[in-house]
């Protein structure tokens, strides 16, 4: 276990915090364009002269409120995405593999220790999900990998996983390179 995956392996799995961004922000378009097309609609049919008629400024405050409420968290999720390094390295010895989606340790498995390696989707994540075949592997790296990691076997199965889609590689590319590198070591389903 390390704090931190090498970057000085063969391949190198990042995320990619602009495709993560886009995500973000279309979430909070679809939160605030609703409240500004009511802020419009109350500022147009106001009957009273002046801009601080109507109920438009109050959904304007509202709107604005509600952008500090989604956006300062998801800003805080990206910068835990993109300060935790990589999420997946690989050799011809084995895979690195973080423990936590976000931030925190990193985990080595050779390939021998691996019991299987698949894709699985929840929602708009596609995820490479590794399963050791010693359960006490994940064992013993604190509260909050516990918790995540418990989470994550809930959706994938395992809790070590690795972002397909918002990777800055492809999916077909980080799929080829573990074929190549596990040399058929451990399933690939």
């Amino acid at each position: 276990m390390t704090k931190r995956i090498p970057d000085d392996q063969p391949f190198v799995v990042r995320p990619s915090v602009g495709k993560r961004a886009l995500v973000f922000g279309a979430v909070v378009l679809v939160l605030l364009v609703p409240v500004l097309c009511l802020a419009g609609l109350g500022m147009a049919s106001s009957t009273e002269p002046g801009p601080s008629s109507g109920s438009g400024p109050f959904l304007l405050g509202l709107a604005g409120c509600l952008l500090l409420a989604t956006g300062l968290p998801l800003g805080l999720q990206l910068w835990l995405i993109a300060s935790g390094g990589p999420v997946l390295a690989l050799s011809p010895a084995g895979l690195w593999i973080r423990t936590r989606p976000t931030r925190g340790q990193a985990v080595w498995l050779p390939w021998e220790g691996v019991a299987q390696i698949r894709r699985r989707r929840w929602s708009l994540e596609k995820m490479l999900v590794v399963q050791p075949r010693d359960p006490r592997t994940v064992s013993n790296l604190g509260a909050y990998t516990a918790l995540d990691s418990g989470l994550l076997s809930a959706f994938y199965g395992s809790g070590l996983v690795a972002t397909l889609n918002f990777a800055d590689r492809s999916e077909a590319e980080i799929l080829a390179a573990v074929a190549h590198y596990s040399a058929g070591r451990c399933p690939l389903a």
